[in-house]
């Protein structure tokens, strides 16, 4: 395990940001005094060389003071906050913020006139629909779909940029149905956009981050997605008016990350958690929490089961030193997109660590559940006894487990592989750095696995790979700030084998002077025919051939974008989302101050810029 870094399965968004300035090892200070507040109680875990990876205090800066405040005093933030006074979160969040008008939304509706204009209608077939398009995160768009073919992308150019004001993490993948693009965003706007221009069809605010791509209904009239409160919601896609909405957990840590599965008027929706930040506090009694898949009715939102990863509800293990109750067994949190398996009615996920002891035995695993009820019908433990919270890095380490893990979680969807002559494969990355085939049709028996890395808290596989008819395409993070230069790569492998066809290693960054410039590639792959795209967290988005890896495009987003919007907006390290491509255009989000360089930017591309 990399001492250096924690998961990015649990680092997102402002909840994350700021529970760390809040729970640094300092004493409380008095002043009411911004810097002085935040010299004492953040600074240690905010400066270039913090164990904890935290953000520099120049990411939070980009942050505006409202949403820092609003944070403070609801939602996740509201337990912290509730230890400092009115006037010291006010300080906080006047001192760290720099953000200046210029950052504000500004409209940019798609008028009527724009609407009606003579223009070749959005490819029935163009569609681009929640994490993995279909159904068993192949994340692969056909040619007829993806309207590119390798020789356009050498060509491609900045159509339009859209910026996202007050935030410095841009999370939402895309999603395009009928010419119209969906997201959702840090600070918990979503947006529908036209894909052809960037104008704005309508916004609507939920009250914490919306991670999850969002998942558009066989018609096309509703929109489902998850937040960081785990409410979930289904929208009126012309409106944006909230049909229904249900909350999935009431554990005050429990997020929505991974993106919905509907199929037959039910939604599978995964339930992860950031309680493994919360247990850096030395005082809270770690960890309650537990991981669970829950369908729904798309109808109404109403439950129709609940699973969790944990069968049991946490209890108590003893007493530290401190007098804090320990409590077990907990994680085991679900970050992905479920994947669907239409030939056994069965729903595959992984699962995360363990928080706190004892491990449990479906922890860092591969869950197969029936679709009609919920119950685990088999499951493949790659890590046992994998415990693991964010105390582990910190000076006050009570409640970090004693015997302590590589916190290997199966953050990727599994992907669903038809090899032919009657047999498949289910393929799965884990942040160990391992790749696993495993035979669906037998219990999940391991057919192969293959190391692409080093493996880490934030090393291995972080966010999911991709298929095409032939072969299967991973990149590797091995995060560490403080090598830089250090990991990243992309693999092709053998579906039926795991046989390594190719690798390619990333150039060093030209951009190592910046705090957060690194070489992992955390992003999730993309292919469409004879192309592989690959995000870094140096910035760059690369295309690679298909057939043998060769580099066809390396685009650079770290500058200044002219948006649309008018929002000032700059590129930064790509990580949570991967590219999306459909209807001749390709499209891909930029910033990840969470972990790496700040950004803002939704980036639009077609041949030529037309």
């Amino acid at each position: 395990m990399n001492p250096t870094s924690y998961s990015a399965h649990w680092l997102f968004g402002l909840s994350a940001v700021l529970f760390l300035l809040l729970t640094c090892p300092n004493t409380r200070g008095q002043s009411g005094d911004g810097h002085f507040l935040f010299v004492k109680h953040c600074q240690s875990c905010h400066r270039p060389d913090n164990k904890a990876n935290a953000p520099l205090q120049t990411v939070l800066s980009e942050m505006s003071g409202e949403s820092i405040l609003a944070a403070l005093e609801g939602g996740k933030m509201k337990p912290q906050g509730a230890r400092l006074t009115p006037a010291e979160r006010l300080a906080i969040a006047e001192f760290l913020s720099h953000v200046s008008s210029e950052a504000m939304e500004k409209p940019n509706p798609c008028l009527a006139s724009a609407k009606s204009e003579n223009r070749e209608p959005w490819p029935r077939e163009a569609i681009w629909n929640g994490w993995g398009i279909d159904s068993v995160n192949s994340r692969f768009q056909r040619a007829e779909a993806a309207g590119l073919v390798a020789d356009d992308i050498p060509r491609l150019k900045v159509k339009w940029a859209f910026g996202l004001p007050h935030v410095t993490t841009v999370l939402g993948q895309p999603t395009i149905v009928g010419g119209r693009l969906y997201f959702g965003s840090q600070g918990g706007t979503v947006y529908s956009l036209d894909a052809r221009s960037g104008c704005t069809y309508w916004t609507m605010r939920a009250p914490a981050d919306v991670r999850t791509a969002i998942t558009v209904s066989a018609d096309g009239a509703v929109l489902y997605f998850g937040d960081g409160e785990a409410n979930f919601y289904a929208v009126d896609s012309t409106t944006g008016k909230v049909v229904w909405k249900t909350r999935l957990d009431q554990h005050p840590f429990a997020v929505i990350t991974g993106s919905p599965k509907l199929s037959d008027g039910r939604l599978y929706v995964s339930v992860s958690s950031v309680e493994e930040i919360a247990a850096a506090n030395p005082e809270y009694a770690c960890c309650t929490f537990r991981g669970s898949v829950v369908a729904l009715r798309a109808l109404d939102g109403k439950q129709i089961w609940k699973t969790y990863t944990i069968r049991g509800q946490a209890k108590p293990t003893g007493r530290i030193s401190s007098g804090t109750q320990h409590r077990g067994q907990s994680g085991a949190a679900v970050w992905l997109s479920p994947t669907l398996d239409p030939v056994k009615n069965v729903v595959y996920v992984g699962t995360g660590d363990n928080y706190s002891h004892p491990a449990s035995e479906w922890s860092d695993a591969i869950l197969a559940l029936d679709r009609d009820r919920g119950r685990v019908l088999w499951a493949v433990q790659a890590t046992p006894n994998d415990a693991w919270n964010l105390a582990c890095l910190g000076e006050e380490k009570r409640n970090c487990p004693e015997h302590t893990g590589g916190d290997f979680d199966f953050g990727a969807s599994p992907i669903l592989t038809d090899l032919g002559s009657g047999r498949r494969v289910l393929i799965a990355g884990q942040k160990s750095g391992v790749v696993y085939g495993l035979d669906p049709d037998h219990r999940g028996k391991f057919l192969w696995q293959t190391r692409l890395g080093k493996g880490g808290d934030l090393g291995g596989i972080e966010w999911g790979g991709a298929s095409d008819d032939s072969k299967v395409y991973f990149a590797v993070s091995d995060y560490n700030r403080q090598h830089p230069e250090t990991g990243g790569g992309l693999h092709a492998l053998r579906p039926d084998t795991g046989e390594k066809v190719w690798s390619v290693q990333p150039p060093k960054p030209a951009c190592l002077e910046q705090p957060g410039c690194l070489a992992a590639q955390m992003a999730p792959v993309t292919v469409i025919p004879g192309v592989v795209f690959s995000g870094s967290m140096d910035g760059h988005l690369r295309a690679f051939a298909a057939s043998d890896g060769r580099l066809l495009w390396d685009l650079d987003t770290l500058r200044d974008f002219e948006t649309v919007n008018k929002v000032k907006a700059h590129g930064g390290s790509i990580n949570a989302t991967g590219a999306v491509v459909a209807g001749g255009m390709l499209f891909v989000n930029s910033g990840y101050g969470s972990l790496g360089l700040p950004g803002n930017v939704l980036l639009a591309f077609s041949v030529d810029g037309k």
